[in-house]
């Protein structure tokens, strides 16, 4: 069935399209009115629409479709009539034309007009003006417009070559002015039981559906000043639906002309009060549309309930003469698929048929052992809902799950139905949903008073358990279902998240936001560093930014949880309490009954505010990864909240999931943070200070997570007055160039300082390469000594060994290269070198490159040795690191992709002498 509510509005026909030929009428009924005729002042103010599948089923849930709609439009004083046409034409529809039907229900000032259509293919379009012979009144069928002339004001039949459409009009009886509907007179002791004065809370609600007015008894019901709620939407407060059944959300209800129903407000404690409604939508002298909801708390909703048609004496038999399942009249016409919506309206019928205080419905779980609270009414059922209790054994047992029973007095036996403890309930009726021999569930009825319940009221209520039960079962296999699927669906995306960052901050970040708020509505992680290390709190996150540090001081001030790393969640229970003793200490400090404090009105709001977000359940799941704990995924939900058995098994995979990534995040760090010292290792310490003579050196590693590659650099003091320099690439990059960087910056160190000769140096650092064998690379190298004149000019001796040639910069922007290429590195065993000598005068610049620089490409062009000399022709007049900046950054703008090997720049220049 597919149901849909719309606003008030004069219905249009559709032209007809294409070769769609003119539908026929043929008009039967009062004084042979068209089958379109209708005063025309009458104007529709609501629809209502639905469609039925072609089952036997599909009857009564018309009925009820109907029954439903015209009482909330108020019409009680024509349900009767309306649903015993409905029940006829609908069976013609699904049972002997076997097809769809269509019921749309429109609302005007005088009355209700109901339309049923089917979908039978093969009926003949009737003639105009041909004769209609009506059925025989014993016949099974065919009664449907024989009822329609008795019943309805006015009626008619419109015909095409696809459908036939039955419509009839049913007018409201005239009444005395200011009169709407009355109940009957009722003895003192019948009438419903108002707890002190009854608080109406009155708010309007303008048409963007923002709160505009707030009267006193809706602070007093709700705990918000009118100036705290004012211009928020109703949406924000209310917990909807609070009681479902039907498709219509609060926003569509506040858009309807009339509407009564259940749903919640949430307090300013955080608890939600479960009112009953009435909404009255109305307009301003300006026009301006606005709804008025009128409040009370639920269990007083006789003040404000349409009253319900009485029973009829045949209530319980259709017209054809067959009986009607009475529970299915009686639940009324939730969607099939709608699980938690069958199961609110089967609790609030059943506590209306036994005249109850509160109702209840638990659902067992796959194994039988254990039942979970679904759905109740009167009762604190946010505290309740989804909460388990055994079936058969052990502490607070569900012993009549499996049998009727009534229990005369519950103080006579404490315990036995442990969803009742504590709430004022004395006498209950228990009875079993059982579908083929198996409990799938428990429905109960309870009453303040004992002694209210016998064996007939048990016997009621067992009958109407085992017609709803198949049903139940079916919207739970459904929900199951889907939720499985979005479960597998949920997974692969957070493995997916999981898989693309390594980063272990993130990980947290993405474990914590994967489960609020879709898991919980708030999740701490705990890490733990090794085994010897206590749990750490590393992350916490609320589904409201404002509670984040609220939890996380909380959570910082109580032990963590233990390290079990026994699969599955368990409940840990310190959270709660702490939040609410700490509540309960800064209550009482306001108030002048505890310890002096020396800022109350500044703590006391986060503190209960914290107590509200934390005071419900809180269960831990040990993150677990190559057998070893590695932190617990704590998550909770706000005060009086459970966890559902299928959320929890979830979010147990998820932690699977979460810890390996969360520990292979943890080794890439500690493998990155190893392999980055290393690489420092390579680098040279400081530069040292030369007097007279500027150096400046830029070097870039190609990889990510590199530091260190196949080019290095050194600058390094021989002796007095004497430094070396060196600058050289290896074959390749990553650590094995970095592993030859390291042999060659150490050996020439040592070697110089030995006292050999620049050709020397080389010559053994050759030897030494070689003598690695497979591991050997080539290597090209610059190498040179650097003496400071008192001149302020400066005595390079370089040999340059395969290495790009070193430049030298004159203060006239002359460029040219300051010494000759001899063989590389690493290649042959004997080598021939030889030092040349160059002298730099003040102002003079000599850069030295390695191959990343010179290689540089974008696309087929290439920098080269020309478009670096290009480039250092600019630098005459800077400084070192300018001239070493300025040929970077001419570098990196020459391609636009990262580069793809290592880069080293060493410039040094002379200044010269200052004069005082």
């Amino acid at each position: 069935m597919t149901t849909g509510l719309h606003p008030g509005g004069t219905p249009q026909d559709p032209p007809p399209t294409g070769n769609q030929p003119v539908p026929r009428q043929a008009t039967i009924g009062h004084g042979d009115l068209p089958a379109d005729d209708r005063p025309r002042s009458s104007v529709i103010t609501a629809r209502a629409a639905a469609s039925f599948d072609p089952v036997g089923r599909s009857v009564a849930t018309a009925r009820s479709f109907v029954r439903d709609t015209l009482q909330g439009w108020g019409f009680a004083d024509i349900v009767d009539d309306a649903v015993v046409l409905t029940s006829e034409l609908v069976t013609n529809a699904v049972v002997h034309a076997g097809t769809a039907a269509d019921v749309l229900c429109l609302r005007s000032d005088d009355g209700a007009r109901i339309e049923v259509a089917d979908h039978y293919p093969e009926r003949e379009i009737p003639l105009q003006g041909a004769a209609i012979t009506m059925s025989s009144p014993d016949r099974e069928g065919g009664r449907g417009l024989q009822l329609c002339a008795a019943l309805a004001s006015r009626w008619g039949v419109d015909y095409t070559p696809t459908q036939k459409l039955v419509w009839f009009q049913l007018d409201l009886p005239a009444r005395p002015v200011g009169t709407r509907a009355a109940g009957p007179s009722l003895p003192a002791a019948l009438l419903p039981l108002a707890d002190g004065r009854v608080r109406v809370a009155v708010v309007q609600i303008d048409r963007t559906g923002s709160i505009a007015s707030w009267n006193e008894d809706a602070e007093e019901l709700f705990g918000y000043a009118a100036e705290q709620v004012t211009g928020k939407p109703l949406t924000d407060l209310a917990a909807w639906p609070h009681t479902p059944g039907t498709s219509t959300g609060i926003a569509e209800a506040l858009r309807l002309s009339r509407w009564e129903g259940t749903y919640g407000i949430r307090g300013a404690d955080g608890r939600v009060t479960p009112v009953y409604a009435s909404h009255l939508r109305v307009r301003d002298t300006g026009g301006e549309p606005s709804t008025v909801c009128l409040l009370v708390r639920d269990h007083e909703r006789a003040v404000l309930q349409t009253p319900l048609r009485g029973p009829a004496p045949d209530a319980a038999s259709t017209p054809d003469g067959h009986n009607a399942d009475p529970f299915e009249v009686f639940i009324g016409s939730p969607a099939p698929d709608d699980l938690d919506g069958l199961l609110q309206r089967t609790v609030e019928r059943a506590r209306d048929m036994l005249d109850g205080d509160s109702a209840f419905l638990l659902l067992a779980t796959d194994d039988e052992t254990e039942l979970e609270v679904r759905a109740s009414t009167g009762l604190p059922s946010a505290r309740q809902r989804f909460a388990r209790v055994p079936v058969e054994a052990g502490p607070g047992r569900y012993g009549s799950a499996r049998m009727p029973a009534v229990h005369e007095d519950l103080q006579a036996v404490p315990g036995a139905v442990p969803l009742l403890s504590g709430t004022g309930m004395r006498s209950v009726v228990t009875v079993p949903l059982k579908v083929e021999g198996r409990l799938t569930g428990s429905l109960g009825v309870a009453a303040e008073a004992p002694n209210r319940y016998s064996n007939e009221e048990a016997l009621r209520l067992q009958f109407a358990a085992d017609r709803i039960a198949l049903a139940v079962e079916s919207a739970r296999l459904g929900e199951l279902e889907r939720l499985r699927r979005g479960s597998l669906s949920f997974l692969v995306e957070a493995s997916d998240l999981l898989a693309g960052t390594l980063d272990r901050d993130q990980t947290l970040a993405l474990m914590a936001q994967m489960t609020v708020p879709t898991l919980a509505t708030w999740c701490a992680v705990y890490t733990i560093a090794d085994q010897s290390s206590d749990p750490y709190l590393s992350y916490v996150l609320h589904e409201d930014e404002e509670f984040i540090d609220g939890i996380k001081s909380l959570l910082s001030k109580i032990a963590p949880p233990d390290p079990v790393p026994t699969p599955g969640a368990r409940v840990w229970a310190a959270p709660a309490e702490a939040a609410h003793q700490a509540a309960l200490r800064t209550s009482m400090r306001s108030l002048g009954l505890g310890e002096p404090t020396r800022r109350v009105s500044s703590g006391i709001g986060p503190t209960l505010a914290t107590a509200s977000a934390v005071g419900g359940e809180t269960v831990v799941l040990p993150l677990v990864a190559r057998n070893r704990v590695i932190g617990m995924l704590t998550l909770g939900k706000p005060t009086d909240e459970h966890f559902r058995q299928e959320i929890l098994e979830l979010a147990e995979d998820l932690s699977r999931r979460a810890a390996l990534a969360l520990d292979n995040a943890r080794l890439y760090s500690e493998r990155t943070a190893i392999s980055q010292s290393l690489q420092r290792s390579l680098l040279p310490p400081d530069l040292p200070h030369i007097e007279g003579v500027e150096v400046e050196v830029i070097y870039r590693a190609a990889g990510e997570g590199n530091e260190v590659g196949g080019d290095f650099y050194d600058l390094f003091p021989i002796r007095d007055g004497v430094y070396g320099f060196a600058i050289g690439d290896v074959c390749g990059t990553g650590p094995e160039a970095a592993a030859v960087t390291g042999l060659a910056r150490h050996a020439l160190r040592l070697l110089a300082r030995e006292g050999f000769s620049g050709p020397a140096v080389l010559e053994r650092l050759n030897s030494a390469i070689l003598d690695e064998g497979a591991r050997s690379r080539f290597l090209t190298l610059l190498y040179g000594e650097l003496w400071p004149q008192e001149d302020g000019s400066a005595k390079l001796k370089v040999v340059c060994a395969g290495h790009p040639l070193p430049l030298r910069l004159r203060q006239d922007g002359t460029v040219e290269p300051a010494a000759e290429p001899q063989p590389l590195l690493g290649v042959m065993d004997d080598l021939e070198l030889y030092e040349q000598t160059v002298t730099l005068d003040p102002g003079d610049v000599l850069l030295c490159v390695t191959d990343g620089v010179t290689e540089r490409r974008e696309g087929t062009r290439m920098l080269g040795d020309d478009g670096l000399t290009d480039v250092l022709t600019t630098c005459t007049g800077l400084t070192a690191g300018a001239v070493a900046a300025r040929v970077m950054r001419a570098v990196e703008r020459f391609a636009s992709d990262a580069p793809s090997d290592d880069m080293a720049i060493l410039a040094m220049r002379v200044p010269g002498l200052q004069k005082d």
